[in-house]
């Protein structure tokens, strides 16, 4: 998992911004962890693209698609957005936090139930243009080959490793309370997971729109996300590899882990 996250924030990657070399560099590695662990595939290779206008512009983005086939149709959706911003001024913004973090995370999950067969079927999604107005997401609806009616739940990761106070947040039991009892009983590593920004008095410190997470709320389909408070890396040039905290890194990716096990186990 640390070393995918390494190389989804390398240089190499040119920031990984939407319609770019970069994001295709980033897709092929995604796709080529994928082939690894053989989960299913919608379309061949786990292409989904899509395109949308941005500033009077068409741009072409893509989803990376697989699935876990669990006992039944009815499915949760795992997303990780891996595009970033990009190079600004020569400056290469590597998004190691945002989001490398939340799609090595996936990946690692996706080889887990690949060996441990769920209940519900896994679609885990590394979605694109999340920075560009949460495009990716929006595209999931509009997918002919992506079953969304089977979908009960998103789980979304987005900025999971790096936190100085050892605390991952959980938004999401605000609007959906059913899933706080289950989370509660979740033993998580030693870190803090804790409940919030997901209330619409918090302003700015709502999350309920922030990110990929959002468009399924819109769309009546429950989510839970988990993710950091912002931090002084944040949409810089800082957000390295060099720059995460590993092991709350690891603990915070055991914690959604556990909690989507759990949460597997206890919804119909």
């Amino acid at each position: 998992m640390l070393e995918d996250l390494r190389k989804l924030s390398h240089d190499a990657a040119e920031g990984r911004k939407t319609g770019t070399k970069g994001a295709e560099a980033a897709r092929q590695f995604i796709i080529k962890q994928m082939d690894a662990v053989n989960p299913k595939s919608l379309v061949k290779g786990y292409r989904h693209p899509f395109t949308f206008v941005s500033r009077g512009d068409t741009i072409k983005g893509e989803n990376i698609i697989s699935y876990i086939q669990g006992e039944s149709d009815s499915a949760f959706i795992i997303t990780a957005h891996y595009d970033h911003v990009g190079v600004r001024n020569g400056e290469v913004f590597n998004g190691a936090d945002d989001n490398a973090s939340g799609v090595a995370a996936m990946l690692a999950m996706m080889e887990y139930f690949k060996s441990n067969k769920p209940r519900h079927t896994l679609y885990f999604a590394a979605l694109d243009g999340e920075e560009m107005g949460l495009q990716g997401a929006k595209a999931i609806f509009n997918d002919p080959e992506f079953p969304i009616e089977n979908v009960i739940l998103n789980v979304n990761m987005d900025m999971i490793s790096i936190n100085d106070k050892n605390e991952l947040y959980v938004a999401g039991t605000h609007f959906y309370p059913k899933f706080k009892s289950i989370l509660e009983k979740v033993e998580v590593p030693p870190l803090k997971l804790l409940f919030g920004h997901d209330s619409p008095d918090l302003g700015k410190d709502d999350w309920t729109m922030q990110s990929d997470h959002g468009v399924f709320h819109k769309n009546n389909i429950p989510f839970l996300y988990f993710g950091v408070e912002d931090h002084e890396h944040y949409h810089k040039g800082t957000d390295e590899f060099e720059n995460v905290n590993q092991a709350f890194y690891i603990k915070a990716a055991h914690a959604v882990l556990y909690s989507i096990i759990e949460l597997d186990r206890n919804l119909n």
